[in-house]
């Protein structure tokens, strides 16, 4: 079993269903809100949890309702939270629209008002300790882009495997070009991949329904996505990060990428970001389809 560490964002995620995604300037009324947990760093660390890895979270919440329920969450889902902490202020939150089946495939648009997330550090020895204890450390974008490279070298240091989910995209290149020389595996989905301009010793691009693909100095390989009628995409780039984060050190490159392709696909069959990662046997069972 691999030891993954995520040092990433959890949010409080406002889920509105709509008949259409609105297009700039206009209005439209939801049919549905709800609330679920998400953030890249929670939604990646429960799946890698499920997928069978002892994972450990890094991340901030706020003193509020919100930040208790997220905290309850990843315990629920086997995930670690010592090195959560709860600071003055509110909990980070996303704002997720997302059309109706009836449109076709069921995409979605996300605002997200970091909150807590914005004053993630890794001051703290003990959170540090955390980090250099994995296997694998994953980050991603939604935190200051100064911790996760903190993140990055430290797991370097301690001889982790580290991976990077450079999402959102937008972050400063100087500081990517950091994160570069520090990271073994980079994600990135097919626009994100159009800013990446930085040399790693793997670059995996996913694809939506056309699967991902693995670059290294070997070459590229594409894999292909499992056929699903998608209820909601939202969570599945993070559960694929997860997958492939709990898979990596334990298999090879391709295969772990398959695995976590096929998870990616079974996250779009559930509503909601933050609950929608199948479990290890679910996967299995895919791939045997």
């Amino acid at each position: 079993m691999s030891k993954v560490t995520v040092v990433g964002s959890v949010n409080m995620d406002l889920v509105f269903d709509v008949a259409a995604l609105p297009a700039p300037g206009e209005t439209v009324l939801a049919s549905g809100l709800h609330r679920s947990p998400g953030g890249k760093g929670g939604n990646q660390a429960v799946a890698a949890a499920r997928a069978g890895a002892q994972v450990s979270v890094v991340a901030a919440v706020g003193e509020d309702d919100a930040g208790s329920a997220l905290i309850d969450h990843l315990r629920a889902n086997g995930v670690a939270t010592d090195a959560v902490t709860r600071l003055p202020g509110p909990s980070g939150t996303a704002a997720i629209v997302v059309g109706a089946a009836e449109t076709g495939s069921r995409e979605n648009t996300i605002v997200v008002a970091p909150g807590a997330n914005a004053h993630l550090t890794l001051d703290d020895k003990a959170v540090r300790d955390v980090v250099a204890a994995a296997d694998v450390v994953l980050v991603q974008l939604e935190i200051p882009a100064q911790t996760a490279l903190a993140a990055a070298r430290q797991g370097r240091h301690s001889g982790a495997t580290v991976i990077l989910n450079a999402s959102p995209a937008g972050a400063d290149p100087d500081l990517l070009a950091e994160l570069a020389a520090v990271t073994d595996v980079v994600i990135v989905n097919e626009t994100e991949a159009q800013q990446w301009h930085w040399q790693t010793p793997y670059l995996v691009t996913t694809r939506g329904a056309a699967g991902a693909t693995v670059a290294s100095d070997g070459g590229t390989v594409s894999v292909p996505s499992q056929r699903v009628e998608p209820a909601d995409t939202s969570g599945a780039g993070d559960v694929f990060a997860g997958v492939l984060a709990a898979c990596w050190t334990r298999m090879d490159p391709e295969q772990a990428v398959r695995r976590a392709t096929a998870a990616g696909a079974l996250a779009t069959l559930v509503p909601g970001a933050g609950d929608c990662a199948p479990t290890a046997e679910m996967i299995e069972d895919a791939l045997l389809r």
